[in-house]
């Protein structure tokens, strides 16, 4: 009882929401085209010239044939509705399979035996003769409703698959993105102890020997700290003002190893509206420092340009022998924030003297 009450009640509601996400689409065109079309061709197909005696008879079949269609279409309808919201979960999908398409060719056949001879005797009271209903029809009758019906349902089984195979793939990409948004964010809020560590003993060095280029350190540190927790919430930034940050980080790193660091930042004017991800330049400077001798015997050279779209950051390659913790902070952060954004990826490239790195720029 609760079933059939259940089903019944719900009946009506589910099949007037046409943009039900049980159907997966907006099916009223469907509907409409498909209910006229078994209407006129159902007759022609299965029963021949049978039901279409005189034209007055026509038009009597079609008027049964489409109350018929309409029934078992809007009643499988709403089994369907109503089966997938009783088994959501694609494991139950052989479950759920089964007991609509019982349902739903029970239903069919049930509409059919019902309305066909109701209607036999309603045209045989307005003609002398029925319009070619006879009971040696009903095999091919119930044969035909069985077979239009389960090709209704497997082309809406097949839309509804592909629905929500489409809604998988970008629930899943969206948790991928979700979680890599987070994983980011936290990349993003770290500083590399190493670099503040150095910086301090940096800083304590100069200011005996040279208080006016201490101040000035003191500021430009200041500068690149606040820019980082202005940007940490950022996606992109003009590069602009990732080249004024840079200039700041340039001068601290100068100041720590004098002649032995070479930086050089040559950019036109016309990129500089363009964007980039927050921190690349410092992440990327930070790595060439980190994994290459800078000496004076071997000293260290970092050029930043643009080219062909992109901004290359590019050094002679001296590698330490030594291999130095991950901070975590490196090429993957960079590469897996311009995947976020959807845009083109880093290129790297490490020959034998040079480490290069490209990254896209982002048009406004």
């Amino acid at each position: 009882m609760n079933f059939t009450g259940g089903l019944i009640s719900n009946m009506y509601f589910y099949t007037m929401r046409w943009a039900n996400s049980k159907i997966g689409f907006d099916d009223r065109w469907m509907m409409l085209i498909g209910i006229l079309l078994y209407t006129f061709l159902i007759p022609i197909i299965f029963f021949g010239s049978k039901v279409h005696e005189s034209p007055e008879e026509a038009w009597i079949s079609s008027g049964i044939m489409l109350v018929i269609t309409s029934s078992i279409w809007f009643s499988s309808r709403a089994i369907m509705i109503w089966s997938r919201r009783r088994y959501p979960s694609l494991s139950m999908m052989k479950k759920r399979l089964v007991v609509q398409t019982a349902l739903i060719l029970f239903c069919a056949v049930l509409i059919n035996n019902l309305l066909a001879p109701v209607f036999k005797h309603v045209c045989m009271a307005m003609l002398d003769e029925g319009p070619g209903y006879h009971s040696d029809m009903t095999f091919a009758s119930n044969a035909a409703t069985i077979f239009c019906t389960l090709l209704v349902v497997s082309v809406y089984e097949v839309i509804y698959f592909m629905n929500e195979l489409r809604k998988s793939v970008e629930e899943k990409e969206m948790l991928k993105r979700e979680s890599l948004q987070a994983q980011l964010e936290a990349l993003k809020t770290q500083v590399n102890p190493h670099f503040l560590f150095n910086n301090l003993n940096t800083l304590s060095a100069v200011i005996p020997d040279n208080p006016r280029q201490a101040i000035d350190f003191v500021q430009q540190l200041s500068r690149v700290y606040r820019h980082i927790l202005e940007v940490k919430n950022e996606q992109s930034i003009l590069l602009k003002e990732e080249l004024e940050v840079l200039q700041a980080y340039a001068f601290l790193l100068k100041t720590r190893f004098g002649d032995n660091l070479d930086i050089s930042i040559r950019v036109t004017e016309e990129k500089l509206q363009q964007k980039i991800v927050p921190l690349s330049l410092q992440i990327l400077m930070e790595n060439a420092i980190k994994h290459n001798i800078v000496s004076s015997a071997k000293p260290l050279r970092i050029d930043v340009y643009t080219e062909n779209g992109h901004l290359i950051v590019s050094n002679n390659l001296q590698k330490k022998n030594q291999a130095l913790e991950s901070t975590g902070i490196g090429l993957d952060n960079i590469r897996n924030r311009y995947l976020l954004l959807g845009s083109r990826p880093i290129e790297v490239e490490e020959g034998p003297s040079s480490f290069t790195v490209s990254i896209p720029l982002i048009g406004n």
